[in-house]
């Protein structure tokens, strides 16, 4: 593996921002503007979650095609072509009114994603391999911010132009700066990261139990975040706030989140041990939780900051762990596409459960519970990984 240096580190770490930026606006656009979704196509609420449970699921479905797509195009030419999809699909938005074209839209733009984040892992394993902390960092912050953007202008979009499929539409600008970033950052360096992969020797992730502890910790974790991202502003809108005020409560969550996506992997690259980072975030995280049960205005407040502290660290650590593990770039690639097949596939089903409950009880207060049931399971996950370590190091 050799270290990118000079411009053409500057460049490699432009596209990876802008690449990563969208991958979160086609599913995180949705969460704000939900009710109105739900009002003008007259669909339940079980109905509305799945326009984002089937793109994670297909995040997961889909991650481990990461490893022969690239292998058969390289990654400057599967990136750009995946990001053109989900360019597409979001573009698409402007012209359906339909719950069957965004559930279409939808699953395109899951299938995209799904092949380009572990891509993405692996290109900086390669390319990064003394500074990967920082640039998984710069990774997390620009899909935190794609998140931040899309809950908090969404809903702005919608009042502005009183029509969702533009609120929608609107975010397929953003591939415009990713595929011409990307396909100067990939330029030339196909071929060799082709020859490595041909030569390198793996351990099959699937095989081995650190990989499913790891998968377990991964789709505990964006079970949290996909959750939040999608109900967060539905929860703040049952306590009374306006649709604008609650993507503003989903905004100050992801806005704290971003910043702490590049902060803590820093941190992280300085004090390296990852366990008691995650316990740290965990236990912040519960009392984020635990505010939220609260039925104030300032606990919607004081919750989102909190959990957004929590989230910064837990998604950016998920993706360090796989590295970690990964002996060369092709174990890189391989279990990155493990835990984020796994993890996103596990990550679809607790947005959707959640829809379910509330068509049944008609409140959030059930939601608010499951949150601090999933930093609990998260917990034990984080736990077991640890008791895990310990054995294998005969500690």
């Amino acid at each position: 593996m050799q270290q990118l240096k000079g411009w053409q580190a500057w460049v490699a770490v432009a596209a990876i921002f802008f690449v990563s930026l969208n991958l979160r606006p086609a599913v995180t656009s949705i969460g704000p503007i939900l009710n109105t979704i739900t009002t003008e196509l007259a669909i339940t609420n079980t109905q509305v979650s799945l326009l984002t449970a089937i793109p994670v699921f297909c995040m997961g479905l889909f991650a481990p095609l990461a490893v022969p797509v690239q292998k058969k195009l390289g990654y400057r030419f599967a990136i750009n072509l995946l990001l053109a999809l989900i360019g597409l699909a979001t573009v698409a938005r402007f012209s359906f009114n339909s719950y069957t074209a965004l559930l279409l839209t939808s699953f395109a733009a899951g299938f995209a994603i799904a092949i380009i984040s572990p891509m993405i892992n692996a290109f900086i394993k390669e390319k990064f391999p003394h500074k990967m902390e920082p640039i998984i960092g710069v990774y997390a912050l620009a899909m935190g911010a794609g998140a931040m953007i899309s809950a908090g202008l969404t809903s702005v979009f919608f009042e502005v132009f009183r029509s969702w499929q533009v609120a929608l539409g609107l975010w397929g600008i953003l591939i415009v700066p990713a595929i011409i970033l990307w396909a100067i950052a990939a330029r030339g360096g196909t071929a060799g990261a082709e020859e490595r992969i041909a030569v390198q020797a793996a351990r099959n992730p699937w095989k081995t139990k650190s990989a499913w502890l790891i998968l377990l910790f991964f789709g505990l974790q964006t079970s949290l975040f996909f959750s939040l991202t999608t109900w967060l502003a539905p929860i703040a809108q049952e306590q009374g706030f306006s649709l604008v005020m609650a993507g503003s409560v989903l905004t100050t969550m992801s806005f704290v989140q971003i910043i702490g996506n590049l902060l803590i992997p820093m941190l992280i690259n300085k004090w390296p041990n990852r366990i008691i980072w995650l316990y740290l975030l965990l236990v912040i995280g519960i009392i984020g939780a635990a505010i939220l049960l609260i039925n104030a205005d300032w606990a919607i407040w004081a919750g989102s900051v909190i959990l957004g502290i929590s989230l910064s660290g837990l998604f950016p650590i998920g993706l360090m762990l796989p590295l970690d593990e990964a002996r060369n770039q092709t174990e890189a690639g391989s279990w990155s596409s493990m835990v984020l097949s796994g993890g996103f596939m596990m990550s679809a089903i607790v947005p959707l459960l959640i829809g379910v409950v509330y068509d049944v009880t008609a409140t959030h207060e059930m939601t608010k519970w499951i949150i601090v049931i999933l930093y609990l399971l998260i917990f034990i996950s984080v736990f077991l990984l640890q008791q895990h370590r310990k054995q294998f190091k005969g500690e």
